[in-house]
């Protein structure tokens, strides 16, 4: 009987954002969760996301925002995923502080989740665990 693989979560902040407590909360809290969380920290660019969401083999990339850059950095990380191929088999979500007029739009460039402040964390995890796309390794299939 094979053991379910914890769910992999990769999380950062692009940009110049230096705030960062929010999403250290989230990431202590999915790690209580049973979630195996990669932390990037604060300044990474969407390359250095994507390039550390395929060394890590993660099921879902989360990114926070706080200070208004919010649709160009889903921009170029939509467009960076699909030139790595990682659109189909990552779940992509966004939190922070955003306009809610802006949600339509994040969810036309290919978020599958915005969480605003004060979701309650019980949401996060049970949206996750409900719509990860799991990957079925060659070891799975045999």
């Amino acid at each position: 009987m094979s053991k379910t693989p914890k769910i992999k979560v990769l999380l950062a902040k692009t940009s110049l954002d230096g705030h960062n407590r929010g999403i250290k909360v989230i990431s202590r809290w999915l790690a209580e969760k049973g979630m195996e969380v990669v932390y990037l920290g604060q300044y990474q660019t969407e390359e250095m996301v994507a390039k550390a969401a395929i060394q890590e083999d993660v099921d879902v990339i989360g990114l926070s925002f706080l200070g208004g850059e919010h649709l160009y950095s889903v921009r170029m990380m939509r467009e960076i995923m699909a030139r790595e191929g990682l659109n189909e088999e990552i779940l992509f979500l966004v939190g922070g502080v955003m306009p809610k007029e802006d949600m339509g739009e994040l969810y036309k460039l290919g978020v599958d989740m915005v969480f605003l402040p004060g979701t309650p964390m019980e949401e996060i995890v049970s949206f996750i665990e409900n719509n990860v796309r799991k990957k079925v390794s060659v070891a799975e299939r045999d």
